[in-house]
């Protein structure tokens, strides 16, 4: 009977696939802010059907020559970033590290050699946001790396090789912002969305409501306003490797929208 429980177990993973996230993450106050994103954030944690084996996240803040796996079992939390209170800094995410999926993260990429990290730890493209998703930190997280020598597609096509970690149970998260232009970022409470930005995000909600993925890997070649959305392309790469994720059966449903700051877009999907 033991035996024939597992089978059934994992029968059910195989059925049903973890939802695919992209967060837009902004700024690293928000890890320890009371506003609109957070109180999202907390709900789009009450809303994933099952509780995750595992956390994958690929953040804008992990950038490498070559891509790397985040192997180590207690990761540190990262505090990459300046110029913030102490209270920002005080903040610690203890969440489990996960070994074993990494390990099985490595095997199923054959597009790229894969280093195994025992260094990195949780960054702030993925602590602040799991922090409101999942307070308690009593799941699995690790990290995958953006090889930031390679061009888009690459990203897209290295994702669809982790297609398979969803039916394991694991939920995978781009985290990383569709607008981050820092050059033109403002903080006043007043601050208007630049209407390049709010153009950009939302073309991009058009193409990704019509699962024109193809146009947003050459996002090059939509315009001024695509290029003053991404004057470099490290938070964007996030969001091709969650389309890349996407099953061709699957709807897109935008849990969060918003341009913060005058220049970066906080907007948020996933799949249906």
């Amino acid at each position: 009977m033991q035996g024939l429980h597992h089978i059934t177990s994992d029968l059910k993973t195989a059925e049903k696939a973890m939802p695919v996230m992209f967060i837009g993450h902004g700024n690293p106050m928000n890890g320890i802010s009371d506003n609109a994103f957070t109180r999202a954030l907390t709900q789009m944690g009450q809303q994933v059907p099952d509780r995750p084996r595992a956390i994958l996240v690929i953040s804008a803040h992990w950038l490498t020559k070559g891509t790397h796996v985040l192997v180590a079992p207690r990761p540190q939390t990262i505090h990459d970033f300046g110029g913030f209170p102490e209270a920002l800094y005080a903040v610690q995410y203890p969440a489990p590290g996960a070994p074993a999926v990494a390990h099985e993260t490595k095997d199923l990429i054959t597009s790229a050699n894969v280093v195994e990290d025992h260094q990195w730890g949780l960054d702030h493209g993925a602590w602040t946001v799991l922090k409101h998703m999942y307070p308690l930190a009593d799941i699995p997280v690790y990290q995958l790396s953006i090889d930031y020598h390679q061009p888009p597609e690459y990203h897209f096509k290295l994702a669809t090789e982790l297609r398979a970690l969803r039916h394991k149970g694991v939920l995978i998260m781009g985290s990383g912002n569709i607008v981050h232009n820092l050059r033109q970022v403002s903080f006043a409470n007043d601050a208007k969305p630049f209407d390049w930005a709010i153009s950009f995000d939302q073309l991009v909600k058009e193409k990704l409501e019509h699962k024109a993925f193809d146009d947003l890997i050459n996002y090059h070649t939509l315009g001024t306003a695509a290029q003053l959305s991404i004057p470099t392309n490290d938070h964007y790469l996030p969001m091709l490797y969650t389309l890349g994720l996407v099953n061709k059966n699957e709807e897109i449903q935008f849990t969060y929208e918003e341009i913060q700051n005058g220049s970066i877009s906080m907007r948020c999907f996933r799949t249906a």
